[in-house]
């Protein structure tokens, strides 16, 4: 039986999340006899549970905790006593007046230690390396900053003579988003080829874009996935051979199943947002068109996938 109880709270998007992971599987190598608890948003949190660093997942939007986020609020008994069995308590929310905090302190004596709820902009650190610093309170230095989610691949749409291109062509932001003109180029030079085939990943945001991106190629060379679990969509993704994205938390779930793949970046700061991985390399807009970048993508998506000729 683990001894002991660690607490970590995270909201924010797919991206956050993934960019905490590091922080988790230090806390897990780190205590393995003590257990490990996340409080978030399950959709996004069940991902810490298919990486297999932690015990259970707590679902942060329970009725039950809004009066620990209200000053001086009433605190549901159950959710006290259930913080009253936690030893340690990161919270990684953005709680500016710490009302969060000072509520945990009414029904807890464990120690309570606040991580950023986003990283510093300023900072030469990127986000995973911000995340980890607050564990250094409980002596963990050095930890391995890269985002790992090892799961068991899935069937994909790959065959011994052809190699499977999962494509996001969204994100939660319109002005990080590539053109419409840009995708469908791209699609048409993939279509060209008989040797890719393409898995469209999205959600709601992409409404029917996914389906309008996947005339450009011939039906039984491309699949559309949309609104499936996270875990679901990392399977997938484990199972694919290369990955096209934007800044989004798709495209750090890509990252973090190992996959090689292309980052379209357009305006955020990549020393803090770029893919944790070696195995990708960014492509910014930059002055020139966007339908221009599709030559150098394309190159050195063969190159990463290994199946053209030099």
């Amino acid at each position: 039986m683990k001894q002991g109880k660690i607490l970590v709270i995270r909201g924010g998007a797919i991206g956050d999340f993934i960019l905490t992971l590091p922080a988790l599987a230090a806390l897990r190598s780190t205590f393995p006899d003590t257990r490990l608890e996340v409080l978030g948003y399950p959709h996004i949190a069940s991902l810490a549970d298919a990486a297999g660093v932690v015990d259970a997942v707590i679902p942060i939007e329970s009725r039950a905790l809004a009066g620990f986020f209200a000053r001086n609020g009433s605190l549901d008994p159950a959710m006290s006593e259930y913080f009253a069995g936690c030893h340690v308590i990161f919270s990684y929310l953005f709680d500016p007046d710490e009302i969060f905090r000072d509520n945990l302190s009414r029904v807890t004596r464990a120690q309570v230690i606040q991580g950023p709820h986003r990283p510093d902009e300023t900072s030469a650190q990127h986000a995973t390396d911000q995340m980890l610093r607050p564990l250094e309170r409980v002596a963990v230095f050095g930890a391995d900053p890269i985002p790992r989610i090892t799961t068991r691949i899935s069937p994909s749409l790959s065959h011994h003579d052809q190699r499977l291109v999962a494509v996001h062509p969204g994100s939660g932001s319109a002005s990080k988003n590539w053109s419409a003109e840009f995708w469908q180029h791209l699609m048409r030079n993939l279509g060209d080829d008989p040797r890719r085939r393409v898995l469209f990943i999205g959600g709601e945001a992409e409404g029917n874009r996914l389906e309008q991106l996947s005339l450009e190629l011939p039906r039984e060379r491309c699949e559309v996935l949309t609104g499936r679990p996270l875990p679901e969509v990392a399977q997938r993704l484990a199972g694919a051979d290369a990955f096209v994205g934007h800044d989004s938390g798709i495209t750090h779930l890509a990252a973090a199943v190992g996959l090689p793949g292309v980052a379209l970046w357009r305006e955020s700061n990549a020393t803090i947002w770029r893919p944790r991985s070696d195995r990708f390399r960014l492509v910014e807009a930059g002055a020139r068109s966007e339908t221009d970048a599709i030559p150098e993508i394309l190159h050195w998506l063969s190159g990463e996938m290994s199946w053209l000729p030099p």
